[in-house]
């Protein structure tokens, strides 16, 4: 009997990650039932037990259940520490949880042959998915980033806790950015975030992590002249990455990004 993964979010049924896992598992001999799990706000520790009882092996977590899965494991990983928020559950005698999206991001810019080395980053939101990348970014030798957002309060708490992030509004920001990211949801509501156009015509690359569609966002740095990517690439990787936490085998990510662009 294959061993039972699934995604839990609100909403779900649009995810791309049932798809993703199964083209992992059959290119590296795996065998797995992966499923989706909509549970109703406020619900995430009622559905995750109930998966876990009926033999679930392993969770992802997406919106709007990181910083509930957190809080539900009983062992984090460093990553997920330093997020405070959790995008992959492993179930055993002890759940552990762990945060995938910061690997997922800094593989997907070196495949876009980003060096970031030494660069200066801009990284638009405070939430979440922003504080999932931070550490990885850090750990990836970047010289500074620069986390910009609309509560500059929540953005300077959140710089606090890594080593070399500092923190404001975008009214002060200035034309020094090798790569803006776009960490807030602002496109899914077909806003942008306040990035000045004069600091993101600056940039090598303008990366959104929503995938999918143009964002508003997107469609700026295009317009400006900048190299531009959403986050497909991100999702992949950090797909993958969970899929090495809960089978201990990294599969290869290129074909199956390279499948789902051409879709």
């Amino acid at each position: 009997m294959s061993e039972r993964y699934a995604v839990i979010g609100q909403p779900v049924a649009h995810s791309k990650s049932p798809w993703i896992h199964e083209q992992f598992a059959r290119a590296s001999g795996q065998s797995i039932d992966y499923g989706l799990i909509e549970a109703p706000l406020g619900g995430f520790v009622r559905a995750a037990d109930e998966f876990r009882a009926a033999g679930g092996k392993g969770l992802n977590v997406t919106l709007p259940f990181k910083e509930d899965a957190y809080q539900y494991c009983a062992q984090l990983s460093p990553r997920a520490r330093d997020a405070r928020a959790v995008n992959t559950i492993r179930f055993g005698a002890e759940t552990f949880g762990d945060n995938t999206d910061g690997v997922g991001l800094v593989r997907d810019l070196a495949s876009l042959g980003a060096e970031l080395r030494g660069s200066r980053v801009l990284l638009m939101g405070a939430g979440g998915a922003a504080r999932g990348v931070l550490g990885a970014l850090v750990e990836a030798g970047v010289a500074r980033v620069t986390i910009a957002n609309r509560n500059e309060t929540k953005a300077r708490e959140v710089a606090t806790r890594f080593r070399g992030v500092s923190a404001g509004g975008y009214e002060a920001l200035k034309p020094e950015f090798d790569f803006v990211i776009n960490a807030t949801s602002a496109g899914l509501s077909g806003n942008s975030p306040g990035v000045p156009l004069d600091v993101l015509s600056r940039a090598k690359l303008a990366y959104d992590m929503v995938y999918g569609m143009e964002t508003p966002f997107l469609a700026a740095a295009r317009a400006a002249g900048v190299r531009a990517c959403d986050g497909l690439g991100m999702l992949v990787e950090q797909a993958a990455e969970s899929f090495f936490v809960w089978r201990g085998v990294r599969p290869d990510t290129a074909a199956v990004l390279q499948e789902l662009r051409g879709r």
